[in-house]
């Protein structure tokens, strides 16, 4: 099961999830110069991210709306920056939160679990129903591939639809959160959480002492850290046992470098010490929980 290779990725390496989300502003001025198109460009930023990042991260999560944005430049860099970790045996978390149904699902499985733009996880929204994830679930059982379902955001706008009160007295997220569990029961791995995780963001404390608690086999993507007002210490109660969950950061390593004046030389370096800096912050948290 593919879980289990992120579980042992986290013991290895840390908590820590690039976020390539990366935008043309992001990049330095002579990086940019150095090539005569973008899409160049964002591949070598983006291999200089994980060249510098690769021992002290779990995984990279490549948001796709960064490259779509651009064109085909876009999208053939965003296929060789999923190629390039590959090679690097690291773990592609396509963050592309597709959730459609029937044939255009199956579409969208095959689109990002095979060819040009495989990877090894999806982000995919439930809230047309469960049918929509059926497609990716062949995918989940026989090719080695997992989902990281939407369950509770970290944006104001959760508030929304994710915290409406049922008839039973739950929340929505609460709700999808359970189905998305019992779905994932099929597909446990040997660490003892399934392929079928959810994305769980870490600005809410009590909450996310119940969440940890009720959604016990479920592997988080844990967005919100930082920028968001996530701190390490939050962030740690969505673990068990200082895992089961992976915390991602994009601008916060993406742009590490701008804080100081040498920065645009070595910012692949500056992305390292952010990265190193996040990681031993959230392991201390872990530890102070015991």
């Amino acid at each position: 099961m593919i879980i289990d290779k992120l579980y042992e990725s986290i013991n290895k390496n840390g908590h820590v999830c690039v976020g390539l989300d990366t935008g043309v502003e992001y990049i330095p001025k002579e990086v940019l110069d150095k090539h005569t198109s973008i899409e160049d460009a964002i591949v070598e930023y983006n291999r200089t991210i994980i060249d510098a990042t690769l021992d002290v991260s779990s995984s990279y999560k490549v948001q796709i709306a960064y490259y779509e944005a651009l064109g085909l430049a876009g999208l053939s860099a965003y296929k060789r920056t999923l190629q390039y970790i590959r090679e690097k045996e690291s773990i592609i978390i396509a963050d592309i939160k597709r959730g459609d149904i029937a044939k255009t699902a199956e579409m969208y499985a095959k689109a990002h679990f095979e060819g040009d733009f495989e990877s090894d996880f999806v982000t995919l929204s439930p809230y047309m129903g469960l049918d929509g994830l059926e497609p990716y679930l062949p995918y989940v059982e026989n090719k080695e591939k997992g989902l990281f379902v939407l369950v509770r955001t970290s944006n104001k706008g959760a508030e929304d639809i994710q915290y409406i009160d049922t008839d039973k007295n739950e929340k929505v997220y609460s709700v999808v959160g359970e189905k998305i569990q019992q779905l994932g029961n099929d597909y446990l791995g040997t660490c003892g959480y399934s392929s079928i995780g959810g994305v769980v963001g870490c600005t809410h404390v009590d909450e996310g002492i119940k969440l940890r608690k009720d959604l016990d086999k479920m592997f988080f993507l844990i967005p919100g850290y930082g920028a968001q007002g996530g701190t390490a210490e939050d962030v740690a109660l969505y673990l068990k046992n200082g895992n089961g969950g992976v915390v991602n950061s994009s601008r916060g390593i993406l742009l590490a470098y701008k804080k100081h004046e040498d920065g645009a030389k070595c910012f692949g370096d500056y992305a390292r010490k952010e990265a190193i800096r996040m990681k031993e912050d959230i392991l201390s948290a872990v530890r102070k929980q015991g």
